[in-house]
């Protein structure tokens, strides 16, 4: 089976929203202001307002066939997970539960979505188009849930990872509390 649009898609999105920008927030994280953690809940509602959004089959289509909305597409979507991430990591050690607590709605949601790609009976966006030829309904579905299988495969590993690391950063540093206090 090849790549087709769709799962091309997924993977440039998993690129950007759950590599790239955390690596370069990640690398920021000096310069981030403290007061950005206290818009975590907003960052996320909005990442996935935009993310379940953007793949709604309307949209989609609108943006499989218009690079504008495509460009608006990917860039919202950009932006949106450059403020949770943001976020994330301006996080204090005392509120690192909401940090946690984000990432797994966050990952579980991403999930679900992904689920819905994978296990749907039929082709949610219709045939898609690929370069001069029109992909078949079944090549479609079968796009659909390699697209679905991308965001199962990396959204976990990306978010349960990056919870991991808070947790434990969390646990070091109330060991570290409880010692200096004796």
């Amino acid at each position: 089976m090849s790549i087709g649009p769709l799962s091309e898609l997924m993977l440039q999105h998993m690129v950007l929203m759950n590599l790239v920008v955390p690596g370069l927030i990640y690398m920021l994280r000096p310069t981030v202001p403290s007061t950005v953690s206290g818009n975590w809940p907003l960052a996320t509602a909005t990442q996935l307002a935009l993310l379940w959004g953007w793949h709604s089959p309307p949209a989609l289509g609108a943006a499989m066939s218009n690079p504008i909305i495509m460009l608006a597409m990917h860039a919202s979507l950009t932006a949106a997970a450059a403020w949770f991430w943001l976020a994330i990591y301006a996080t204090s050690a005392a509120g690192r539960w909401r940090a946690i607590f984000a990432l797994l709605i966050t990952g579980k949601l991403f999930c679900l979505l992904g689920a819905l790609l994978v296990f749907a009976p039929r082709a949610l966006f219709g045939a898609m188009m690929r370069g001069p030829d029109m992909v078949s309904m079944s090549e479609s579905l079968a796009d659909q849930q390699l697209a679905g299988l991308v965001m199962l495969v990396v959204c976990p590993l990306i978010y349960v990872t990056s919870g991991i690391v808070l947790a434990s950063r969390w646990f070091l540093t109330m060991e570290a509390q409880s010692r200096a206090d004796g």
